[in-house]
This record gives C-alpha cells, sequence and structure tokens, in this order.
C-alpha cells in the first residue's frame, strides 16, 4: 500500500501489535489508550484494558476518547468499577501483563521524564509529574513506551527520573528493589527498540518503512546498539487505518 498515514497513525498501529498476545493491559490516556482499544479491535479481541481512574474492561465508544483516567466514557460497559488503591493493588500483586505509557524524556536505559525538564530547583519546564506512572513502570511485568522520535525527547539522561526503567543499566534495577518488571519495547514513528539485555541499553529493534538510519541517529541524543542487520517493521494495513481513524474521527490524538 502507498505511505498514506501520519507519523501519529503510524505510532498508533505500531503501538498496537506490541498488545499481541496479551491478556491485560494498564493503558495511560492519549496514544497509548487508543493504540490498546485499536489492538482490541483488530490484533487481540481478548484484551482487558485497565486505567488508573478504577475502570477495568471498559468499552470505549468511537469518536469520544477520554482526555483523562477518570471520565466517565471510561465506564461504559466496564467488567468493574474499582478505586484508584484497588487497581494498584491488582498490579502489585502482578495481574496487570503491560503497562502502556509516553514520556517527554527518555534515556538509553529507560527511564522517564514527566516531572521537569532542567535542574529540579528551577526548571525551564514543570511537567506533569508522575500520576501513576511510577506505579505502572515499577508494578506490571513489562511496560512498553509510546513516544514521537525526536532528539529532545531521547536523551543521555533524563533531567528528573519519574519512572524507572533500567536505572544505571545492568542488574541495578534488580539492586534498587525492583525485583522484576522493567521496559521491553519503546515504539516511536520512526522505529521499535529493544534493550540489550546484558548492559539493559537501549537497541535498534527494527526501522519503519522508508525511515533510515541515519534518520534515527540524527533524532537520538545518545549512542544506540545497532545490530548487523535492522528488519523493518510491516507497513499499517488499510483495516488498521481505517479502524483507528473511525475510532478518532475528531483526530484529537491522531
Amino acid at each position: 500500500m502507498t505511505r498514506d498515514y501520519t507519523p501519529s497513525e503510524l505510532l498508533t498501529v505500531m503501538a498496537s501489535r506490541e498488545m499481541v498476545g496479551v491478556n491485560t493491559i494498564f493503558a495511560g490516556v492519549g496514544i497509548p489508550l487508543l493504540a490498546a482499544i485499536l489492538s482490541q479491535r483488530t490484533h487481540s479481541p481478548g484484551l482487558t484494558i485497565i486505567v488508573e481512574g478504577g475502570s477495568i474492561g471498559p468499552e470505549v465508544i468511537p469518536g469520544k476518547l477520554p482526555i483523562s483516567t477518570n471520565e466517565m466514557r471510561l465506564s461504559h460497559r466496564a467488567q468493574m468499577l474499582l478505586g484508584i488503591n484497588e487497581v494498584f493493588l491488582l498490579t502489585q500483586r502482578g495481574f496487570l501483563e503491560v503497562g502502556f505509557m509516553g514520556g517527554a524524556q527518555i534515556d538509553r536505559f529507560g527511564n522517564v521524564n514527566t516531572t521537569v525538564v532542567g535542574p529540579y530547583e528551577k526548571p525551564r519546564l514543570r511537567l506533569p509529574g508522575s500520576g501513576g506512572a511510577n506505579d505502572i513502570i515499577s508494578l506490571c511485568r513489562h511496560t512498553v513506551l509510546v513516544t514521537p522520535h525526536e532528539r529532545r525527547r531521547f536523551v543521555p539522561k533524563v533531567d528528573f527520573v519519574t519512572s524507572p526503567g533500567w536505572l544505571d543499566g545492568g542488574d541495578s534495577r534488580a539492586r534498587s528493589g525492583l525485583i522484576f518488571g522493567g521496559v521491553s519495547r519503546v515504539v516511536t514513528d520512526l522505529g521499535l527498540f529493544g534493550f540489550e539485555a546484558g548492559t539493559k541499553a537501549m537497541q535498534i529493534a527494527s526501522l519503519h518503512p522508508g525511515v533510515s538510519l541515519e534518520q534515527v541517529v540524527a533524532n537520538t541524543g545518545f549512542e544506540l546498539i545497532i545490530p548487523g542487520t535492522i528488519p523493518v517493521t510491516a507497513e499499517p494495513t488499510q483495516e488498521e487505518l481505517d479502524t483507528v481513524r473511525a475510532l478518532d474521527p475528531d483526530r484529537r490524538f491522531l
């Protein structure tokens, strides 16, 4: 097919494919939630979506995507409505497989910053903060990060560790007391990225159609691990594009 899709549509489709074979997902709002709903309607019909506000298994109505995890639109035909404490208790007990979230800054070890840009005491920009992001990345069995690929986002070291990925690499996450979980995948509009088993440094898993290695390197603020052969991801299908456009016809997230 021709590449008649936007970077946000591409990002959403590629993120949705990460949910194949997954039963439960803890999704943040925006593109992570949109990608989860897309996956539910295409690749993973049995996927149960959980959100921070306490809704388990909601049925999101196309064209009525919530902008907050506390919106009543996320209670429509839900399997269960809990409080926020109960949702995180389920996460702490290991019932939620995948955390699905974004971030303002991500470093080479998958640490996420959503707190401040610049020094904490006198930041250039103050961001929304953690919300449930720290709990998600700390307690889910593994976490997928979804973000546009920009040099300002992919930094050598985040200005503030809001949500711990692999911390300083190696076994530093386990030594800190986080004995399970971790970031398994980073999905961007340029490619898919994983983490080397030993060092836990970010490495290229595949590039999206039409994206060059030079383009990825230019938009990354640290040195990526580059394999000898780099696969190319399959393009979005027309079904995936039609479905995601129907879910967000007003293009609030696309």
